[in-house]
């Protein structure tokens, strides 16, 4: 089927109806009046007739014509050149064909917004009968709610609250990226306030030089005042040196007069010895001489006296050998020389013998004496560990009392004599002895975050747990008064002096800060700010990190990339980690920070049992050491005695072997030469008594002589000795002298070296002094040249310049990480322009969502209303339609069950009672269904109205009395355009301008659909 649609629109100044006064719109209110004024079908030619002389614009405009091929039985249909109101379509049926190509077609109907689908402006005869034969009633629901365009208003609230879901998921998607923009954004952000941040430092670098350059001048001025100082002292303390001088001269001199007298009376003394000395050098030699004879006489007597004994003894020997041989020779005998060679060989066994048992028990006594030492050592090493184990069991007796009386105030575990301390702490604060209260101890001032880290922490600050913090000396000499007085003995806490500040120090810089672990000063809960800065610059806390596991420890400080500004890490055992070493913890439980104090008691106790009872067993084991020593000392005393006797006897039984051996077989021989021999000596003997007693006399007289010289040589010689005495006394007198003369010569040495020293130091300093003053003068041009005016600076020249190093080094290292400065700035504007853009459509898309939630909301309140409105319409022009030929029905809406019911009966409401529509006749039926039509007319606005065979079931009476309805609805609505196909004739009907009648040519039923394409062709 082809089909050719010639749609025009009546030209008008504006499609807009304020801007049409001329036009005539009938709004519904007229519409209703209309159709309540009671028109009846003989009143049906006046209106037509009267109202065809004027006509009315179209809203939406007409089908001016229709040409048709291919359509049902017909070849070439048309064209049909409608009129601007009422047409009718009249002719016979045919077969219905249906063709795919409606693109055409459609893309009319959207140009024009002719809604063919809607019921109201196309009812065709299937529809229609499909209407009257449906059992169900929400279908007539759909075709209510489908004719008035609420389903299409349903269907777009349901797509439109789709998309808005669609909407909100992505806005929720897209708020995952304004996130990661941000970050973007704040990541460049911060690489742009770096760049402000190097401005600073740049700035504060500046400041820093003019700082050092005047902190040097400083230093150099302070350097000067101690060399004035000197100076000025040295040039006071030359007058001294010159005094002392001048008192050891003097001295000197004192000496030396009085080392002349005395060496004068020693050479007087001297000379009188000199005048002795002729004197005594005879009477020596008188008494040497006459010793000389006297001498002789007593080697004379001597000799005489060792001849004789020498006889005597020849003559005691010669007898005891005569009797010897004399007894030898009557006792020798075979069986004699027998027994001493059988003795010999039995002392011999008997010596390999005791020789075997000399060198045993020379082992034995060194077993012994090897388990005696082994013993000592080992009694020894036992002895100090239980020593050491005795001092523990002390030290944990005490740190239980001090635990134990922690229960009542934890200040007792940083030391029995703590409380008393801060009680005079106290007490010195409200006596005004203080300029500021001293902090302390640290460790009881600080609390722990996680007490799993209590021992790591303890480990850490050391000393520091129990050390106070003093804002100036004087304070600190006051409480190291107190802390005399409090602990008389043993260790007393630290004392760190530093100013007080009100506020912590800012640690941003220099402080450590990783995503997982803690650092000390993260992990610490501390309230006074003064506690929190000690800990900061004695031990560093804010780059110490906390780390449980000791593996993760060392893999991140010992790692190619550990953290920035980290120097250190403590782990959960109280290891300490560095880059290139690490160290184990002495201890194995935090004693000052642990929270369970009744756990830690009973850890210090069951500590001790284990102690005692390995000191037990360490008693018992040196006790059965000093058993094994006594026994083993035992054993090696017997042994020494049993040695001993065993060499005494071996001892005897080599000398028995010795004079066995030298035993000589008796020889006979004659006795008689020696018994002439012992009579010659006697002989001699009595000669030689004889010349003895003659050498004794001569030996008394020169003895007598020799005395009496020796005796005035003696007198001689005492007289002498007294002056030598008194020359000796005046010897050490002299002595005394020199020495006390090079003593103040020593002195006055001393003092003219040290008078030459102090003067060439003056000198030296004076050098100095002009030197400094020529490098102050330098340094304060060069000061002043960097910056005119003067700056003071408690800070010395040497952490200046540290800090100057170190900020250097950090700008370069900035300006390195940073980049182009314009690529940072653009970057981050970028950054920025990217965030709040999103950021804005964000905020707008939310808003638009927020808008369109209030907008829906009130929408469908209007869709309900609205709803309603047009059911209580459509009710009241049901029923005005059906009493137009005396009919009753009711129509009712159940709008939550999507439900509508239609009763229809032909007689009054009182005769009969209403019935299904399917129980009507079919023009009963087609006449409900056009009045059911015409009051979806009344309330529904569309440009065309089309009916398909609507009068087809109905008798002449209701035809009639529809085809008056349908033209006084045609008549009310000039505005609109109305097409009814029909196959009856409309011979009928009145003429009017209005009213079109096209007749439709009869169908070609003889010739198939191809063959009639087939004609068309050429």
């Amino acid at each position: 089927m082809q089909g050719y649609l010639n749609m025009s629109k009546r030209k008008s100044k504006s499609s807009s109806v304020s801007d049409k006064p001329h036009k005539r719109v009938r709004p519904v209110d007229e519409e209703e009046e209309e159709a309540a004024n009671g028109y009846d079908s003989d009143q049906a030619d006046d209106p037509l007739i009267k109202q065809h002389a004027g006509e009315v614009a179209s809203d939406a405009g007409i089908v001016a014509s229709i040409t048709l091929k291919n359509f049902m039985c017909h070849s070439n249909l048309g064209p049909f050149n409608f009129g601007p109101n009422v047409n009718f379509v009249v002719g016979n049926n045919g077969s219905q064909l249906v063709s795919s190509r409606k693109e055409e077609l459609l893309c009319i109907l959207d140009n024009f917004n002719i809604q063919v689908n809607n019921p109201v402006s196309v009812l065709t005869q299937e529809m229609s009968k499909h209407f009257l034969h449906s059992k169900g009633e929400g279908d007539k629901y759909k075709f209510f709610m489908k004719a008035t365009q609420l389903e299409q208003m349903r269907e777009d609230f349901i797509y439109i609250k789709t998309m808005k879901n669609a909407t909100e998921d992505k806005v929720c998607q897209h708020g995952e990226c304004v996130k990661d923009l941000k970050q973007k954004y704040l990541d460049k952000e911060d690489r742009y306030k770096s760049l402000a941040s190097l401005d600073d430092m740049d700035t504060k670098l500046e400041e820093l030089q003019k700082l050092m350059a005047w902190a040097l001048v400083a230093e150099l001025e302070k350097e000067s005042e101690p060399v004035k100082e000197n100076l000025r002292s040295a040039r006071e303390a030359t007058k001294k040196y010159d005094e002392k001088v001048e008192e050891w001269k003097n001295k000197v001199e004192e000496a030396e007069n009085k080392q002349k007298q005395v060496q004068e009376q020693l050479e007087a003394i001297t000379q009188q010895l000199l005048d002795f000395q002729p004197k005594s050098a005879e009477l020596k030699a008188e008494v040497q001489r006459k010793n000389t004879p006297v001498k002789t006489s007593e080697v004379t007597v001597h000799r005489c006296r060792a001849n004789l004994r020498d006889l005597e003894k020849d003559k005691n020997q010669l007898s005891s050998r005569i009797n010897d041989l004399k007894l030898s020779i009557s006792q020798t005998t075979g069986v004699e020389s027998q027994a001493r060679t059988d003795r010999m060989e039995q002392i011999e066994t008997e010596l390999e013998n005791l020789r075997h048992q000399i060198s045993t028990l020379g082992q034995q006594t060194d077993q012994y004496q090897h388990a005696c030492s082994r013993a000592k050592e080992e009694q020894g090493k036992m002895r100090r560990e239980h020593d050491i184990l005795q001092r523990s069991i002390e030290a944990n007796r005490r740190n239980l009392q001090t635990v134990e009386g922690s229960r009542s105030n934890r200040l007792r575990r940083f030391g029995e004599h703590m409380p008393a301390l801060l009680n005079a702490i106290q007490e010195a604060e409200k006596r005004g002895h203080f300029r500021q209260r001293p902090r302390g101890p640290l460790g009881y001032l600080i609390s722990l975050k996680d007490p799993e880290l209590a021992l790591a922490v303890e480990v850490c600050l050391k000393g520091q747990m129990q050390a106070f913090t003093c804002d100036n000396h004087e304070d600190e000499k006051v409480l190291q008064g107190l802390m005399t007085r409090v602990f008389p003995h043993g260790r007393r806490p630290g004392i760190i002096t530093s100013g007080f500040l009100p506020h912590v120090h800012d640690t941003r810089k220099r402080a450590v800060n990783h995503p997982e672990y803690p650092s000390v000063l993260q992990a610490l809960e501390i309230e006074d700010p003064v506690v929190a800065n000690c800990l900061i610059d004695q031990r560093g806390i804010e780059s110490i990190l906390l780390i449980k596991n000791k593996s993760d420890a060392r893999r991140l400080m010992q790692g190619n990339n550990p953290p920035q500004n980290c120097n250190q890490a403590f782990t959960i055992e109280g290891d300490q980690i560095y880059n290139n070493r690490s160290y184990t913890a002495e201890q194995s439980r935090a004693n000052l920070l642990s929270g369970d104090v009744e756990e830690e008691i009973r850890h210090l106790q069951r500590e001790m049992e284990n102690q005692r009872g390995l000191a037990s067993r360490l008693q018992q084991q040196m006790k059965r050491l000093d058993e094994d020593v006594k026994q083993n000392e035992g054993l090696l005393q017997r042994t020494h005695r049993e040695q001993k006797t065993t060499k005494d006897r071996a001892t005897k039984l080599q000398l028995e072997l010795t004079d066995l051996n030298n035993v000589e077989e008796p020889q006979s021989e004659d006795l008689s030469p020696l018994e002439e021999e012992l009579q010659e000596i006697v002989a001699k003997i009595a000669s030689k008594c004889a010349e003895c007693e003659e050498a004794r006399a001569q030996m008394a007289q020169h003895k007598a002589s020799y005395d009496r010289a020796d005796q005035e040589y003696m007198q001689l010689k005492e007289q002498i000795s007294m002056v030598a005495e008194e020359a000796d006394s005046k010897k050490d007198e002299l002595s005394k002298t020199d020495q006390e003369v090079m003593k103040c010569k020593h002195h006055k040495k001393h003092y003219d070296t040290k008078r030459t020293a102090h003067l060439s130091s003056i000198q030296t300093l004076e050098t100095s002094l002009a030197s400094k003053e020529q490098e102050l003068q330098t340094s304060v041009a060069k000061a002043t040249e960097i910056c005119p005016e003067r700056l003071e600076s408690r800070r010395t020249a040497k952490s200046l310049d540290t800090e100057i190093s170190r900020l250097k080094v950090k700008i370069a290292t900035q300006q390195e990480q940073q980049g182009d400065r314009e690529e940072v700035v653009r970057q981050y504007h970028e950054a920025l322009e990217a965030y709040r853009s999103m950021a804005q459509q964000m905020k707008n898309l939310n808003g638009f969502i927020r808008r369109l939630n209030g907008i829906m909301n009130q929408r469908q309140q209007v869709y309900a209303d609205l709803r309603r409105f047009l059911s209580a319409r459509c009710k009241y022009y049901f029923d005005n339609m059906l009493s137009q030929r005396g009919y009753t029905g009711k129509m009712t809406f159940d709008h939550k069950k999507e439900m509508l019911s239609i009763s229809v009966h032909p007689g009054p409401g009182n005769q009969a009672d209403l019935s299904d529509m399917r129980s009507l006749s079919g023009g009963e039926r087609s006449f409900s269904t056009v009045c059911f039509v015409l009051s979806l007319w009344s309330i529904t606005e569309a440009p065309f109205r089309c009916l398909d065979e609507f009068d087809v079931y109905m008798d002449m009476v209701n035809r009639r009395i529809s085809m008056d309805m349908m033209l006084k609805v045609a008549a009310g609505q000039r505005y609109r355009q109305f097409i009814f196909l029909t196959p009856q004739s409309m011979g009928s009907l009145p003429e009017s301008k209005i009213i079109r009648i096209l007749r439709l040519k009869d169908p070609e039923r003889g010739i198939t659909n191809r063959e009639r394409g087939q004609e068309e062709d050429p």
